[in-house]
């Protein structure tokens, strides 16, 4: 197993570096950059576009993210100003370095976790994301748990109990649940619940209450998950059908294998029969797809979620980066939602082992 964890770990780096060349060249072609927005903005509203542009060269931001190309002659908005205030322009944002040159550049940065500064908020990438993290760890951590839970169980009752009354009624359940889209559903959960037009039992905005770091410990935990308790109910409800039917349909097919006759006709118990044999061959493909249904939940099921709720995660900030062509904190998240991927993928094929100790990745040919 050693080995196959080193070799997984050294094919992470050319993954890796595949990934942000494809996002980096894709970034060089698209329009209205963060110099013509710059532009954009000093013709329509003046003073505070400059006022973030000089925060920015003082920190020289340009120097640690990847920009996409461009003359001066090709930005809109660019008529009537001064030639060299354009040029000044592309060389804080760091448009006057080669394409090749500024990809080497933030690799090199990257490996040591320098993910350099925002351009519009005066703030580096690595403070932007550990300040929002707690929100999506808490959604995407507490939703897939919670959706685990309840589908693995509920998948296994249905499997048993095939064409029984309580298939069909929980089939009827599970198929509104999927067709509900999430932020609809929080839609109604604020209405009914959060002050909208009938109950006010849950809060509407944040993580924690004011005042939270004075809570005694019960009180803080209590908090916590009563601003959660709405959010997580919201995703939870419309991500939980497709894993249960993947559980149902896995446990019965491996039902219907010989070896379960077998285990059966030697006179073992159903719950033995169950749990000490199906299980383990059951829940291979249910486990092969915990890492993207974190990953999912975690960085793209959450956006709508977070902006219903007035909760500031990574999903707002990384939308908010790439409407505002924030090119540091969009690459720079894009490399560590990357490598934290890549690593619950090596987590799940671990998994793997542990529910099934006959699997043996050290015999599979790389």
């Amino acid at each position: 197993m050693t080995a196959y964890i080193v070799r997984r770990l050294f094919l992470m780096v050319p993954t890796l570096l595949g990934i942000m060349l494809i996002n980096f060249l894709v970034l060089q072609f698209v329009p209205g950059g963060p110099v013509e927005q710059v532009l954009a903005q000093i013709g329509g509203e003046g003073g505070p576009a400059i006022e973030r542009v000089t925060r920015a060269g003082d920190a020289d931001a340009g120097a640690t993210a990847p920009r996409r190309e461009g003359q001066t002659g090709t930005y809109r908005g660019a008529q009537g100003l001064d030639p060299e205030f354009i040029a000044e322009l592309e060389r804080q944002f760091g448009f006057d370095k080669p394409a090749h040159e500024r990809f080497l550049l933030m690799l090199g940065n990257y490996l040591v976790f320098d993910f350099g500064d925002s351009f519009f908020r005066d703030r580096s990438v690595v403070e932007l994301v550990v300040e929002k993290m707690p929100v999506s760890i808490s959604l995407g951590l507490w939703t897939t748990l919670i959706t685990y839970l309840v589908s693995i169980p509920l998948g296994i009752r249905k499997a048993v109990r095939d064409g029984s009354g309580f298939d069909v009624w929980t089939s009827g359940l599970v198929i509104v649940g999927f067709a509900i889209p999430n932020f609809l559903f929080a839609i109604l959960l604020v209405v009914l619940f959060a002050g909208g037009s009938y109950l006010d039992w849950f809060p509407l905005r944040g993580l924690t209450s004011d005042g939270w770091e004075d809570f005694s410990l019960p009180m803080k935990v209590a908090d916590y998950f009563w601003h959660l308790t709405l959010p997580v109910l919201a995703m939870v409800i419309s991500g939980f059908a497709g894993l249960t039917m993947l559980t149902k349909n896995s446990f019965l097919d491996q039902i219907h294998q010989q070896y379960v006759l077998t285990a059966r006709a030697k006179g073992l118990t159903e719950s033995r029969v169950l749990y000490g044999h199906v299980f383990r061959n059951a829940m291979l493909i249910v486990i092969a797809g915990f890492p993207a249904a974190f990953i999912g939940v975690l960085f793209t099921g959450v956006l709508l979620i977070e902006v219903i709720f007035s909760l500031d995660g990574l999903g707002l900030l990384g939308f908010e980066a790439v409407v505002n062509r924030d090119y540091p904190i969009v690459l720079g998240t894009l490399y560590f939602f990357t490598l934290l991927g890549l690593f619950l993928n090596l987590a799940g094929d671990l998994l793997y082992t542990v529910i099934d100790p006959r699997i043996d990745f050290e015999t599979r040919e790389t």
